[in-house]
């Protein structure tokens, strides 16, 4: 297979993809490609579920102002309203796809999470995000006009003219270069593409996130010569378990839902006490950016590895009934949930950043399309509000089918035009596999240090020099060897580190997730967004787009 003809290319298989690809095949021909399994996403990890008003006491402004104000100032109002507007019509789509929420469909078992000043997350016990995507994959697997290409990474885009020579506007997207599982290197023709990508929490040493998460999105937007916005407001979940003896999957922590402390369970330090009184109003249902910043700082003051959740508070079949996947984790590591405080720290998890985009997910660059945590819509600000994203996913892949209907009939007609095979003259196959794996440790060992949830200019400075010397190794590596997965991805995630840094020292001032001791307070003259883009003719070191 060296070249594939679509309607419509979807890089990426979380909800946001499927739901687009779901709705797109009613138009034309759809290609889902996933570099892993399909059900292998950051939305089939999502355990709380997803927010939308459906209770009787629940109302929109209370949704609106529950997400502005955990936004910091940074949220899009009318991005925020329009969308949490449509979260009922979301949930019936979801339903009648066949999702199977706690409670049933006319009276849904409603949770609560930190931020929310009412229950209104829907869920399906606490794997919400699983059963949302098997729905969605029986869906798009039993559509005929969807072919699914598992185990394929997306590396680049196809454009119309090089980055350097036209600004994104009078450009085109015309595809992707796939690698495929034999190794080669497939073209991907399409008339619309769509990134779905997900977020990129492996840019960081401890991550909730599976290991596809590495930005392939963002990156090859950049080098498309797009804008990303807010890159810097890295959103840290605060309870992770920690389990230092168990067994790690590159860095994976297993998460410990918020919807636990919605239930009842509260935060205590290493002497016992309770950690989030006098931190918040709202305790430890405090928004994220707050929790997370107050388990680091006692961490911090008192040398403890980590804090302590205790849920003993609630029986012991409550807990199983409500939460049988956390359960049955902590049980493998002998911990009994009913009797025994969980040990947690924070970890790397949600990006609120991403490529610009309209509410519908149109990027500035025709025929490219950016949805769910790739993108940067505006819904999250400056700190996402809990199980908004699954919301916004779903919401803004509607928006971008009947966005795409409107002028299908026109599009439909367009011809595609040739485009150039990937190269792989005078690329040998690796011999130094450990160079990979070197900086691969290396760079999420920085962010991790450097770039956390506490940040100063001086440890940022010090992590943008590290980084660069990385980049430049990596990007020798990219140019000389053959593409692997491993490559790919290492030089994506080299590339978003670097880019979470410049954000970070652009911003001057603390706000949501962004907190720096050098400028500890929020300042109403730094409430903007922040942006970055390669700019023509201009590139960091090892980031030029493809090589046709």
């Amino acid at each position: 297979m060296n070249a594939v003809e679509t309607d419509f290319l979807i890089l990426g298989s979380g909800i946001a993809g499927l739901s687009a690809a779901a709705e797109l095949a009613s138009l034309g021909s759809v290609s889902v490609v996933t570099k892993d399994e399909l059900m292998r996403s950051n939305s089939s990890y999502a355990q709380g579920g997803i927010a939308a008003v459906t209770g009787p006491e629940d109302s929109f402004d209370s949704h609106v102002r529950d997400t502005l104000e955990a936004g910091a100032g940074l949220c899009r109002e009318d991005v925020v309203r329009g969308i949490v507007a449509e979260g009922p019509d979301c949930i019936k789509r979801l339903v009648s796809a066949g999702v199977r929420f706690s409670g049933g469909d006319v009276s849904p078992d409603l949770g609560l999470e930190g931020g929310h000043s009412q229950r209104r997350i829907l869920h399906a016990g606490d794997l919400t995000g699983r059963e949302i995507q098997r729905a969605l994959i029986e869906a798009c697997r039993a559509h005929p006009a969807i072919k699914v290409y598992e185990n394929h990474a997306a590396v680049d885009l196809i454009l119309e003219r090089h980055p350097s020579e036209a600004p994104p506007q009078r450009n085109r997207c015309l595809g992707a270069y796939i690698l495929t599982p034999s190794g080669t290197v497939a073209t991907f023709k399409a008339r619309v593409v769509v990134l779905a990508t997900g977020g990129a929490g492996k840019v960081y040493l401890y991550t909730s996130n599976p290991d596809v998460a590495t930005g392939d999105g963002m990156a090859m937007s950049f080098r498309a010569g797009l804008e990303l916005r807010n890159l810097e407001f890295v959103q840290f979940h605060p309870t992770c378990l920690y389990n230092p003896g168990g067994p790690d999957e590159s860095g994976r922590r297993f998460l410990l839902s918020e919807a636990l402390r919605g239930e009842g369970g509260v935060l205590l330090t290493k002497g016992g006490k309770r950690l989030m009184e006098g931190e918040h109003p709202l305790k430890d249902l405090a928004p994220r950016d707050v929790v997370a910043r107050a388990i680091d700082a006692e961490m911090k003051r008192s040398g403890a590895p980590h804090l302590w959740l205790d849920m003993t508070s609630r029986p012991r079949d409550f807990l199983e009934k409500r939460f049988p996947t956390i359960d049955a984790r902590c049980r493998e590591f002998g911990l009994d949930m009913a009797k025994d405080p969980l040990p947690v720290v924070p970890a790397a998890h949600f990006f609120c950043g991403g490529v610009e985009t309209a509410p519908d997910g149109r990027t500035a660059m025709p025929g490219l399309f950016a949805v769910g945590e790739t993108a940067h819509t505006g819904l999250h600000g400056a700190n996402r509000l809990a199980s908004n994203s699954l919301l916004e996913g779903a919401v803004v892949a509607h928006r971008l089918a009947r966005s795409l209907a409107a002028d299908w009939e026109t599009e439909s007609r367009r011809a595609l035009p040739r485009v150039l095979d990937w190269d792989t003259k005078g690329a040998v196959p690796s011999e130094e596999a450990v160079v990979v794996e070197q900086n691969w440790d290396s760079i999420r060992r920085v962010t991790w240090n450097y770039v956390g949830i506490v940040r100063s200019d001086r440890r940022l400075r010090q992590a943008q020099e590290r980084l660069a010397t990385a980049s430049r190794e990596v990007s020798e590596y990219y140019w000389r060897y053959l593409l692997t997965r491993d490559l790919i991805e290492l030089r994506n995630i080299a590339l978003l580190a670097e880019l979470i840094v410049g954000c970070a020292l652009s911003r001057r001032e603390s706000r949501g997730l962004h907190f720096t001791v050098d400028y500890p307070e929020i300042l109403e003259g730094e409430r903007r967004d922040s942006s970055v883009s390669r700019g023509l003719g201009r590139t960091l070191a090892g980031q030029e787009a493809g090589r046709p």
